[in-house]
C-alpha cells in the first residue's frame, strides 16, 4: 500500500511539472500563421454583449451611410436666390441689339423684397418703358436674371449668354444685352477718326471738328472747319487723344474738354455735364 501511494504521488507530481510547462511555453511563444496577435485595442470586455460591440474597419465595408438630410443621388438641383448680392454689385450697361439705345443699371448688394436693389439711370424708360417699374434684380444657380418690380414680379428675364453677359427678348421692345461695365469695349483712337460736330443744349451744331490721325506732338492732331462759333474758337482745340475711354480735346494754352460716350450710339458728352451740356456728334 505505502509503495503504491508512493507511486500515485509521483505521477501526479510529474502531470502538474508538464501542464506547468507547457503552459509557460505557449505563453513565450509567438503567434504563429495560425494564430493571429491580437493587441489590447482589440480585446473587448467580457461583459459587453456582441451586439453592442463596434464593427472593426474592412477593406471591403462600405462608405459611411448618408446624411438622412443629404439629397437623393440623381436628385435635380433646386436654384437658389442669386448670386450673392456681392458677387454682382456694381455697374451694368443696358442696350438693344444694335447698342444705339443705351442706359446703365447699378446692382446693389442691399436685400429688398423677392432679390436686391438696383439703382437705374433716368434716361431708361425713355429707352427702354418697360425699366419704368423696375426696383430690383434676382439671379438663381442657372443663370436666369430677373429684374423686378416693387411687388417682386418679374419685368424682365434674361439668361447668361457669357461670363459678364445676359440676353434677353421682349415682342415691345426688341432683343435686351445686359453686360457689366467691365465688358463693355473700350473705344480707341481709329474708333473716333473723322468729323465731329459740336453742339450745345438746344442740339444745333455751332461747329465741326476733324480729328485727324496725324501726330502733334505726344497727341494726334485736331482742325477746325470754317465757321466755328466762338464758343469753340475761344477754347481752341488743337489736339487730342483716347484716356481709358474717355476723349480729351487740348487747347494750345493745356486746357482740355473730356467727353465720354453717351447713350445715344455715336454721341460724346462733355464731362462734367453743365449748364452748356456740350455734345459731340459723328458726321
Amino acid at each position: 500500500m505505502i509503495r503504491a501511494s508512493l507511486t500515485f504521488g509521483a505521477l501526479l507530481a510529474a502531470a502538474v511539472a508538464v501542464g506547468l510547462s507547457g503552459s509557460l511555453a505557449i505563453a513565450q511563444s509567438p503567434p504563429g500563421d495560425n494564430q493571429p496577435e491580437t493587441g489590447p485595442s482589440q480585446s473587448a470586455p467580457m461583459d459587453v454583449p456582441p451586439e453592442f460591440l463596434k464593427p472593426q474597419g474592412s477593406p471591403n465595408a462600405p462608405a459611411s451611410a448618408p446624411s438622412p438630410n443629404a439629397a437623393p443621388e440623381g436628385a435635380q438641383q433646386q436654384p437658389q436666390n442669386g448670386a450673392e448680392g456681392g458677387g454682382m454689385s456694381g455697374a451694368w450697361e443696358f442696350s438693344n441689339a444694335d447698342h444705339d439705345r443705351i442706359c446703365h443699371f447699378n446692382f446693389r448688394a442691399d436685400d429688398v423684397a423677392g432679390g436686391h436693389r438696383v439703382d437705374i439711370d433716368k434716361n431708361c424708360p425713355d429707352l427702354f418703358p418697360s425699366t419704368k417699374t423696375i426696383v430690383a434684380w434676382a439671379a438663381d444657380n442657372y443663370g436666369n436674371l430677373k429684374l423686378l418690380d416693387a411687388s417682386g414680379n418679374a419685368v424682365i428675364e434674361l439668361t447668361e449668354v457669357e461670363g459678364g453677359m445676359y440676353d434677353g427678348f421682349s415682342p415691345e421692345e426688341g432683343r435686351y444685352i445686359l453686360q457689366t461695365a467691365a465688358a463693355v469695349p473700350t473705344r480707341s483712337a481709329d474708333d473716333m477718326i473723322g468729323d465731329w460736330a459740336v453742339s450745345r443744349a438746344n442740339g444745333k451744331p455751332i461747329c465741326t471738328l476733324t480729328l485727324a490721325d496725324s501726330p502733334a506732338g505726344d497727341n494726334l492732331a485736331l482742325k477746325i472747319k470754317p465757321g466755328c462759333d466762338a464758343f469753340v474758337t475761344r477754347f481752341g482745340p488743337v489736339a487730342w487723344q483716347m484716356d481709358e475711354g474717355a476723349l480729351v480735346l487740348f487747347s494750345s494754352r493745356g486746357q482740355t474738354w473730356q467727353f465720354e460716350e453717351g447713350d445715344v450710339n455715336n454721341t460724346w458728352q462733355r464731362v462734367p455735364d453743365s449748364a452748356d451740356h456740350v455734345m459731340l456728334t459723328r458726321q
